[in-house]
């Protein structure tokens, strides 16, 4: 009977955790993996899945064996039926390839980020869970997938639990069901990456043993500086190619034209009202607005008074008027007689201005309310021609594949550069003949010059 001691380590898979037992951890001259500790609930050396490749390595550097009860992922027959690939995309998935096949892609919307995605699965032959933000992209990738592949793929999320080798899932549900199957794919694709560094959906990947990890965005960087998580999460950001790049080869030329809308007097007189009482309680109380956490410390003092409610409802008040005066409608108007031949989406920030301008130009809305089966009509249509205008909030904002859009409204937005690219970018999907243009209406002498003075700070706006 073989001792304790002299018995093979054991790797075992549990709630999103790695397990290694029998493991001669008392010994002086035996180290303890990297991430590794003991824990006495289970009486093994424990860490969290995402540990996996590295352990597996720094074992193999040592000569020491272990009995592999963790992998539980295939290895697949996959070959995959692709278009030529473009040269940055030859060039992305080596990339990822010499990093270890760990590492971010970023593309701008519409470069092919799915095509290096399929080509680097093929590549690896590795069961993989592909992790998305919408069930809108989770239908596209699960098209896109068995079309390349033609296997069955398997959804997870929307009231579907369909396990296959090839699945797609949202980072919702990655995040409620990594913990039972982190140890069944060997590779894990995150579609709109920038989404992962966050404290909930970081554990799709660190549940995770999967030693292959592909990273998509367009716009890798966040507000809360969260894309230093990338390196441990997925791997480093391996490749590279912006918008200004491809712009005129593989991307459809474009033009951004800024429109300045004035508020009627009596929107004006109301606004500068509203802003003038919203600013005096901001130096009253020495706020400063302009500090990392200076609204927060401004929400924080407005509740505490009437005088400080009183200045909340003001600054809502200049804030609307600013985003979507009666100018807006009007500009829009005339953007609609100018391009009555052209595929429009309209953008605004918030669903009550999305659904004024479906009142008032009888055009269709789309919101994250809107029910898949309506959505995915609306969709079509749009594709088809049938319904040239579409106006949304965000729901569009990123990853929907709409190649005939050649006409970006912008009506209202955050100051944010990911959501002004994102924007951008869904009218840039090349056709023959194409040229695209945003346009991005921004009232003048208000905050919304402030907005979209942030929201520019990017190289496809210079």
């Amino acid at each position: 009977m073989t001792s304790p001691q002299s018995a093979v380590p054991k790797l075992t898979f549990r709630g999103g955790t790695l397990e290694l037992y029998d493991y001669p951890r008392d010994a002086p001259e035996v180290e303890t993996p990297p991430a590794f500790s003991f824990d006495a609930r289970v009486g093994a050396l424990r860490a969290p899945a995402h540990a996996y490749a590295a352990l597996i390595l720094w074992l193999r550097e040592r000569g020491i064996a272990v009995q592999d009860e963790a992998r539980r992922y295939d290895v697949l027959p996959l070959t995959a039926s692709l278009a030529p690939a473009r040269p940055y995309q030859v060039e992305a998935l080596a990339a990822w390839s010499e990093a270890g096949a760990r590492g971010v892609i970023v593309l701008p919307t519409g470069a092919g980020k799915t095509h290096v995605a399929i080509a680097a699965i093929a590549q690896r032959k590795r069961s993989t869970l592909v992790v998305a933000p919408t069930l809108e992209l989770v239908r596209q990738w699960a098209e896109r997938l068995h079309e390349a592949f033609g296997v069955p793929i398997g959804v997870v999320g929307g009231g579907s639990h369909d396990v296959q080798p090839l699945t797609i899932t949202t980072y919702d549900s990655a995040h409620l069901h990594m913990a039972h199957l982190g140890a069944r794919f060997g590779c894990l694709v995150f579609d709109e990456c920038h989404h992962l560094p966050t404290e909930s959906y970081a554990f799709a990947s660190r549940g995770s043993l999967a030693p292959f990890r592909l990273g998509l965005t367009a716009t890798p960087e966040r507000a809360d500086g969260g894309e230093d998580q990338y390196l441990g999460l997925i791997g480093p950001i391996v490749y590279r190619k912006d918008i200004v790049e491809l712009t005129g080869t593989f991307l459809s030329s474009y033009e951004t034209v800024r429109v300045p809308v004035a508020l009627d007097d009596s929107e004006r007189a109301a606004h500068d009202a509203a802003r003038t009482e919203f600013r005096t309680f901001v130096a009253k109380h020495r706020i400063p607005l302009g500090a990392p956490q200076g609204f927060q410390t401004f929400l924080r003092k407005a509740s505490l008074s009437h005088e400080g409610r009183s200045a909340m409802a003001a600054y809502r008040a200049q804030r609307r008027l600013a985003l979507f005066g009666a100018g807006k409608l009007r500009a829009l108007a005339e953007l609609f007689e100018t391009h009555k031949n052209d595929r429009i989406l309209v953008f605004t920030d918030d669903n009550q201005a999305a659904h004024r301008i479906s009142c008032e130009f009888l055009v269709p809305v789309l919101t994250h309310r809107t029910k898949v089966k309506e959505r995915l009509a609306l969709m079509s249509d749009f594709r088809s021609g049938v319904l040239p205008i579409l106006v949304t909030s965000k729901v569009l904002n990123e990853g929907v594949d709409v190649p005939e859009a050649n006409v970006a409204i912008v009506v209202s937005g955050s100051g944010s550069v990911r959501e002004h690219v994102q924007r951008l970018g869904r009218v840039l999907r090349a056709r023959e003949g194409k040229s695209a243009v945003l346009y991005e209406l921004v009232t003048a002498d208000s905050s919304d010059e402030g907005r979209s003075a942030r929201r520019r700070e990017h190289s496809a706006y210079r």
